[in-house]
């Protein structure tokens, strides 16, 4: 039986008249890799800081381990937190900041060195234990963040974008060794990004929020492949959008007129679907696919110019102006299969599909003005390219 680390039941937070966190409802599970994700002020950092007794909800209940919270300060809470500026004491050595918290705790003193040898070879930082950590690079100190939070063996452990001040290479191998470290010691992770690889690639299960609100849970795969909400597929990603409306519903899919280009179909998502509904089709880069002449199916694929190619290396982004003036994207993969399809060049007439369930349909409620990507899509990808 599954039983929870961490339960969210109705939990309110407000700051005067702002709404951090509105009835937010969470089952974290013993043992698991969780990550709270979301942009900026969409309140996961306020549900950490409520887990972590750093700030008291407004209304509804919290549990850790099947107990209430309540009025529970922090430092009685079962739980340790790793900060994304460390929070070490420069004036310390490693190990004594390793071993400051069974120090509080007046754990005698070989007990608190076997201790603190341990979390040291756990974290592979074995040698380093009369450093300071000014001596130590960024993802060293975060190692010995991690080593003194772990110490005290919390059921949960909450860590506030620990990787955000890595750069690129460091922090995918953080990534790596977070992942490693959680496995060998069954602690409960409550993680914080606004970084969606880094959720997608970590994470047992990812709860995806905005504006104080869980709008979807599940996990890495149930996320991206099955959103049931626009502003988590558009935020899990960079996915094209075509604004129209809809022309027929079918079984698990609707037919949608997008003005100035085609019928296109997609799979359901949410809800407020109908026949005559203003409605956006979103079907993410990798699953376009291209070709220098029409497919046999579908019947009415959209077609336009490649405008631009940008090789990244194992993938090229394949920019296509469509019949409406509006921009289309497509991912292709680099590689020895590329040499048995179409070779692809810029001002090329193109044209594009997918297949059905690999597109999802969401209302508008809007009379569509446009149709093409979405604005934090193609469009947006394209300027950083400029």
């Amino acid at each position: 039986m599954v039983t929870s680390a961490v339960e969210l039941r109705d939990v309110g937070k407000r700051f005067g008249s702002v709404v951090a966190l509105d009835r937010v409802d969470l089952d974290i599970r013993k043992g698991e890799f969780f990550s709270l994700l979301g942009p900026s002020g969409c309140g996961k950092t306020t549900t950490l800081n409520l887990i972590g007794g750093f700030e008291t909800a407004s209304h509804g209940t919290l549990l850790i381990d099947g107990h209430p919270m309540g009025d529970t300060p922090s430092h009685a809470r079962p739980v340790n937190t790793v900060f994304q500026s460390y929070a070490l004491f420069p004036h310390m050595s490693v190990a004594d900041n390793v071993g400051f918290g069974l120090r509080m705790k007046k754990v005698p003193r070989g007990e608190r060195r076997r201790a603190v040898e341990e979390m040291l070879r756990l974290v592979s930082l074995e040698g380093f234990e009369e450093r300071r950590p000014s001596q130590l690079s960024g993802g060293q100190r975060q190692r010995v963040a991690l080593a003194r939070a772990l110490i005290n063996h919390p059921s949960v452990l909450l860590l506030d974008e620990p990787l955000g001040a890595l750069d690129l290479k460091l922090r995918k191998q953080m990534q790596a060794e977070l992942t490693r470290l959680q496995r060998q010691v069954g602690i409960t992770f409550v993680y914080v990004t606004h970084d969606q690889e880094e959720a997608l690639s970590m994470s047992d299960r990812i709860a995806v929020m905005d504006r104080g609100r869980v709008l979807q849970v599940g996990t890495p795969t149930e996320i991206y492949r099955d959103p049931t909400d626009r502003f988590v597929m558009e935020f899990m990603g960079s996915p094209n959008a075509f604004a129209g409306r809809i022309e027929r519903m079918r079984d698990g899919g609707a037919d949608v007129a997008v003005p100035g280009i085609a019928t296109v179909r997609a799979r359901h998502a949410g809800s407020a679907l109908a026949t005559g509904v203003g409605a956006t089709v979103l079907v993410r880069p990798e699953c376009v696919h291209l070709s220098a002449a029409p497919p046999a199916a579908p019947a009415a694929p959209l077609s336009g110019r490649i405008i631009k190619i940008a090789d990244l290396g194992f993938v090229s982004h394949c920019f296509v102006r469509l019949a409406d003036g509006h921009e289309a994207l497509a991912y292709r993969l680099n590689g020895v299969e590329s040499g048995t399809r179409d070779r692809l060049e810029e001002g090329q007439l193109v044209y594009l599909w997918w297949n059905e369930q690999d597109a999802r349909v969401f209302a508008t409620g809007t009379e569509p003005q446009t149709a093409g990507p979405s604005s934090n899509g193609p469009d947006a990808t394209r300027r950083r390219h400029a």
